[in-house]
């Protein structure tokens, strides 16, 4: 989590390279001198795979400037961030993702002349880069996070989730996706295709690579939920294709495009066995070497024009699929395109769960679970009039037992039946109330479209599904035993559901045997950047139409609380910093208006009250980003999502900040009780005590403290403060520098607010006395005079004085309590600043002694801002005007207008997701703060002081 740490292993990961090659051709070169053997080609290339930052050093690495031209050409990443880092909070860290993406972008575009003609081909173009995700699981790097948009084009790269890679099925933690078997054994296999067996080199054509990749990883199911395109494009592809004819097992032509291996073969049986579907839904319980007939116009009618089957039959060894023309072709006379057409190819594989287990051989408890999906539309359908499943006869392996039982189910459907679209109210009350249920009736359509309107990357809904019936009468058993066997048959007779999950932003996600699973998905649909439709959620159950089924859907406020969180954590803190700057406007605009000076806690209050400040500094700035987008011309993200959660979010940001003032304030006051409480004591046990060590310790401190050098650094605080923050910040780590800075704020808050609570421990004694001297007259004032001592009598007067006086508007005591608000408020701005820089402080401890750099200077510049800021509005009188324009009469930019910007600022800063920006515009406060402080020292010089403050001059 710092920038120059990643800098320094991109300059390592380059080396490494180098020497890698280096060590082939050393190699070579002694074998070549010894006389031995050599052949093939050295090493051109190799190949990166990096996990989390490691593949972004990849990344970084290739367009660094020291690289031999074309010594990486293709990279995979597991779990890493492309977009920008998990959490921004490191200004140096933003800036180098964004100086990488940057040129990775140029590497990617035509290299043209002055004239804007042709020179060469793109620098990147021969680099292919695949991004995998961890999905859900991947609590440290969000899925968004790892998309390759914008930085790789889709002709050289694209991301897949663990959840819908091929094998895989599964999503993993961050570092699970390093030893997970199947994950492992997969990339291992891509790794191993890339490589040309004929030269022993990894393949030089980008396409081929990339080809590799997508058959290797995807699965044959869409990334997104746009089945109807997909199902349309595969088919204009198989019109296409230029194919042979072959001969499939009953002897009909076939294209060879889509036929399985010639040497599956089942045997010629002709049409004596066959099986004519006269229904539109088909069932296969046993591996019976029968074909099933279904007539394609018949079936398909009232808008049933889809078909989808599921089984846990093997493609071609198993079950074949074949569209007709006509029933019972077999001669070649007809042109190519009316001829048999085999799609069993079109079957793609799904995770499927654990076998039934078997009491007997040859028996079983249950349904086995489905291991494939096909899927045909009415463009793939379209001339054909015959749909046929062959399904092959049952293997007999001697002295074993025979295999589990095999299932298929097919059935004709219209989409728009299955359709439920499951409202936000519906999702929210389920989080306070009983679950939803809903009740699937017998003889439905076997695929269930389930529209989640909000995302369930927001919202993690809790899916149950439970048998209810499945055409079984009553037996006549007692309710609870009749329960029992429908249960057991309902099992016997129908298949496991499976839930296939789309969203936009992650992909694919199938959870095979879906009887009770939370349904989660890694998506931000509420993000400046999403786009319209991100915020739904896609669920397909494939659920056996012969059984009944009542479906549970809950959402647990724990489990939304938390998702919430981690998706909308950058945000957050974005927001937090521009509640504390909203809330110093609050806190100098009072000050400018002569009114008593809130603490952070009622400035806060006060942003958030209804209607005037909350819309103002809440939905305004969620306005002004929907107004930049129309301006830059990109696209809008789903409104209402949008602006609801960033609401929530901004809620989320001021409670922390509450929470924070609250401790913060709890401590303070309790140190300066306890400080009181110790100096009262002492000073009643000096003059009775005499303790020589004491003493002495007391006179040694006093003529230490009298030296000229001491004298000098005591009168001049802030100055003492700024050299040793700025030189910690240039030379160590930015964080010494703000923690240097956090102490100062909390000596000045703790001074002033011990002088607060003794003028109101004295202020409140006086008047008790007072009010016990007017009770009993004369012997009240004679205990009055016995009971006060000297230094009391001395010191309340004043106070008195303080308060009474026509110059003063305040009572010293209040005066101090403002200025403890006014430096509480900057420490809490610095305490979330220094806490940002904390990740880079703890990664730069970890590499202690491994070599030590400078820190990046834009860090130290920034951080030297944010300092100059804390240290030239040490008190509230400085909440002056900053400037005017001479061209407008009476126009003023004060300090709280400063702060009101610096606040929108940081608010867009939150919604962008780079609260590391944030920083930018605090050091512009404090350059501006310090170049004013020096006007204002030369303006006092000579003479001409403006003060605009409406206090009075005691404060000045």
């Amino acid at each position: 989590m710092d920038g120059g740490i990643l800098e320094e292993h991109t300059e390592y990961v380059v080396n490494a390279i180098h020497r890698i090659l280096d060590q082939y051709k050393e190699s070579y070169d002694v074998r070549a001198k010894e006389g031995a053997a050599t052949s093939g080609n050295l090493p051109k290339s190799v190949i990166l795979v990096g996990h989390s930052m490691g593949g972004f050093v990849a990344r970084a690495a290739i367009i660094h400037p020291r690289l031999r031209k074309a010594a990486v050409a293709t990279v995979l990443t597991l779990s890493s961030p492309h977009q920008s880092p998990p959490v921004t909070l490191q200004p140096s860290l933003g800036h180098y993702f964004a100086h990488v993406n940057q040129q990775w972008r140029k590497g990617y575009e035509v290299q043209t002349s002055h004239t804007v003609h042709y020179v060469s081909d793109p620098i990147l173009s021969h680099v292919v880069v695949v991004s995998v995700s961890g999905g859900y699981n991947d609590y440290q790097v969000r899925t968004k996070l790892e998309s390759l948009d914008g930085i790789v084009p889709p002709t050289n790269g694209f991301m897949i989730s663990s959840t819908g890679m091929k094998n895989v099925w599964l999503s993993m933690e961050h570092q699970a996706i390093l030893w997970c078997n199947q994950l492992v054994v997969q990339v291992s296999h891509t790794i191993l295709s890339l490589i040309d067996s004929r030269t022993g080199q990894p393949f030089p054509d980008t396409q081929k690579r990339l080809t590799i990749f997508t058959r290797m990883l995807r699965s044959g199911i869409p990334q997104t939920f746009n089945w109807m395109m997909q199902s349309h494009l595969a088919s204009q592809e198989s019109k296409h294709v230029l194919v042979k004819d072959v001969k499939d097992a009953a002897g009909s032509l076939v294209h060879a495009s889509t036929a399985c291996p010639r040497n599956v073969y089942w045997g010629d049986d002709g049409f004596e066995r066959d099986i004519y579907i006269q229904t539109t839904t088909v069932t296969v319980l046993a591996m019976d070497g029968r074909r099933r007939w279904l007539d394609i116009q018949k079936l398909g009618s009232n808008g049933k024009s889809h078909f989808i089957f599921v089984t846990n039959l093997a493609p071609c060894s198993g079950v074949r699929l074949h569209l007709w023309p006509e029933k019972g072709l077999s001669t070649s006379s007809l042109p190519l395109s009316s001829r048999v057409l085999e799609v069993t190819s079109k079957m793609v594989p799904i995770p499927s769960g654990p076998a039934p287990t078997q009491i007997e051989p040859g028996s079983q408890t249950e349904q086995p679970p489905p291991s494939a999906v096909f899927r045909l539309g009415p463009e793939d359908m379209h001339g054909f009039r015959f749909l046929t499943i062959s399904v092959a006869p049952r293997p007999t392996v001697s002295g074993r037992p025979p295999p589990a039982a095999s299932m298929a189910v097919g059935q004709f459907f219209n989409p728009e039946e299955g359709k439920i679209e499951l409202p936000p109210l519906l999702m929210l009350q389920s989080i306070y109330s009983q679950k939803q249920d809903m009740l699937v009736k017998e003889d439905h359509p076997l695929v269930l479209n389930l529209s989640f309107t909000i995302s369930l990357g927001l919202l993690p809904a809790t899916l149950s599904l439970e048998t209810a019936g499945c055409g079984i009468k009553n037996s006549g058993l007692q309710d609870e035993a009749a329960d029992v066997e429908s249960s057991r048959l309902c099992k016997l007779r129908c298949f496991p559901p499976v839930a296939l999950v789309w969203d936009e932003t992650s992909g694919l996600h199938i959870f095979p045997n879906m009887y009770s699973k939370k349904i989660v998905v890694d998506s931000s649909p509420a993000l400046w950047t999403s786009t319209m439709g991100s915020d739904k959620t896609t669920v397909l159950l494939l659920v056996d139409p012969h059984c009944s089924y009542k479906t549970s859907i809950a959402v647990s406020a724990t489990a939304a609380a938390g998702r919430f969180l981690l998706l909308y954590g950058p945000q957050i803190i974005g927001f937090s910093i521009a509640v504390i700057l909203f809330a110093l406007m609050r806190q100098a605009r009072a000050w400018d208006l002569d009114l008593p000076m809130p603490s952070m806690v009622t400035a806060v209050e006060t942003n958030l009250r209804m209607p005037l400040p909350f819309f103002l500094l809440a939905i305004v700035p969620i306005l002004v980003s929907l107004f930049l987008s129309f301006l830059m011309s990109q696209p809008f993200p789903p409104l209402a999502s949008f602006i609801i959660v960033s609401v929530i979010c901004y809620l989320f940001a001021n409670g922390s900040i509450i929470i924070l003032v609250l401790v913060s304030q709890l401590v303070f006051y309790v140190a300066a009780i306890v400080h009181i409480f110790i100096k009262t004591r002492w000073e009643v046990w000096e003059g009775k005590v005499n303790f020589a060590c004491v003493r002495w310790f007391i006179n040694l401190s006093s003529s230490f403290f009298s030296l000229k050098v001491v004298r000098v650094l005591q009168g001049n605080p802030s100055l003492v403060t700024a050299l040793a923050a700025i030189i910690l910040v240039f030379l160590v780590h930015p964080a010494l520098g703000l923690f240097v800075l956090l102490f100062s704020h909390s000596l000045c808050c703790h001074s002033m607010l011990c002088c607060f609570l003794t003028a109101s421990f004295r202020s409140h004694a006086r008047r008790k006395e007072l009010f016990d001297y007017k009770n009993k007259g004369n012997d009240g004032s004679r205990q009055f005079t016995s009971k006060s001592d000297g230094r009391s009598n001395q010191r309340l007067p004043l106070e008195e004085n303080s308060s009474n006086s026509p110059d003063s508007s305040k009572s010293f005591g209040d005066t101090q309590l403002e200025i403890f608000h006014h430096r509480h408020g900057l420490l809490i701005l610095h305490l979330v600043a220094a806490l940002m820089f904390v990740p880079s402080l703890a990664a730069c401890l970890q590499r202690m002694g491994m070599g030590q750099s400078f820190p990046w200077f834009l860090d130290t510049a920034l951080c030297t801002g944010v300092i100059l800021h804390g240290i030239c509005l040490t008190k509230p009188e400085f909440n002056c005007f900053l400037f005017s324009f001479p061209s407008i009469r009476s126009t003023e930019v004060r300090l709280d207008f400063i702060y009101l910007v610096a606040g929108y600022y940081s608010f867009l800063c939150g919604l962008a997701l780079v609260p590391d920006r944030v920083f930018y515009i605090m050091a512009a406060i404090g350059i501006i703060s310090f170049a004013l402080r020096i006007v204002h020292r030369r303006n006092i010089e000579k003479g001409e002081v403006y003060m605009v403050s409406r206090k009075h001059s005691h404060r000045h």
